[in-house]
């Protein structure tokens, strides 16, 4: 099963906590056990699994691959300017797939899934694919 949803992000960079939609997705399909892929389909960003209890550490996450890539570089030649954005996408990656046992995610106590925004703001598209088994 697929599901879709929209996020609309505020800022350039910004971690959006979506697990509550994904359980939603996981509700909806009736999988009680499986596997679920989150996916963003955008070059600029990404989806992550980290600590979702205290969000300082989005803030650090963040803070850190402004540092490692920063907006601004004589390296860079990508023609819109948004080299940053396509590099920390690429770090943080694509898609994250989690099991799904006795219908929700298996996270961990303090994790939380995460949509990374790095060329916001924006409207950005999540694909949520389900998979029983």
């Amino acid at each position: 099963m697929l599901k879709k949803f929209s996020v609309r992000t505020a800022g350039r960079s910004q971690l959006i906590n979506i697990t509550g939609q994904v359980r939603e997705a996981i509700r909806q399909s009736g999988v009680r056990d499986g596997l679920v892929t989150v996916y963003c389909p955008h070059t600029t960003a990404g989806i992550t699994v980290n600590e979702g209890a205290d969000p300082d550490v989005a803030g650090d996450l963040l803070r850190y691959l402004d540092n490692l890539c920063p907006w601004e570089h004589p390296l860079y030649f990508h023609s819109e300017g948004n080299t940053a954005a396509h590099m920390k996408a690429g770090i943080v990656g694509a898609a994250q797939a989690i099991p799904v046992v006795d219908g929700d995610l298996a996270l961990g106590t303090w994790q939380a899934v995460f949509f990374c925004e790095f060329d916001g703001p924006r409207e950005r598209k999540i694909l949520v694919k389900i998979i029983e088994g």
